[in-house]
């Protein structure tokens, strides 16, 4: 497997878990704290959120497909991105679990 497809998978879950812990806050700063400006932040957080997390379920389901993931862990790593934190956790897990693969994949005379 190649390093870039790794690599494209730990962005759009960063990118993703970070909007959505954003989006989280500014629900909370709209509906329970009601503050000015709220609603339109969240407006904005949660399509830019949507949008992403489209781009990051196609890089999940890549990677996943890649690795030759059963099902279920396939679909707890497409999940992540919906749950708050979860991303980062699931991203960390996911990058210790496939580094050897891709220093496997990656040839002797290839590094600089």
């Amino acid at each position: 497997m190649k390093k870039s497809v790794l690599t494209r998978y730990r962005v759009m879950a960063y990118v993703t878990g970070v909007l959505l812990v954003l989006l989280t806050l500014g629900v909370i700063a709209k509906y329970i704290l009601d503050m000015n400006g709220a609603a339109d932040f969240t407006k904005v957080i949660g399509i830019a959120h949507g949008w992403l997390y489209v781009i990051y379920l196609v890089f999940a389901f890549d990677l996943g497909s890649k690795a030759k993931w059963p099902v279920g862990k396939q679909l707890w790593v497409l999940i992540a991105g919906t749950i708050p934190t979860a991303a980062f956790f699931v991203e960390r897990k996911v990058s210790k679990e496939l580094e050897s693969k891709v220093r496997d994949t990656v040839p002797a005379g290839a590094s600089a």
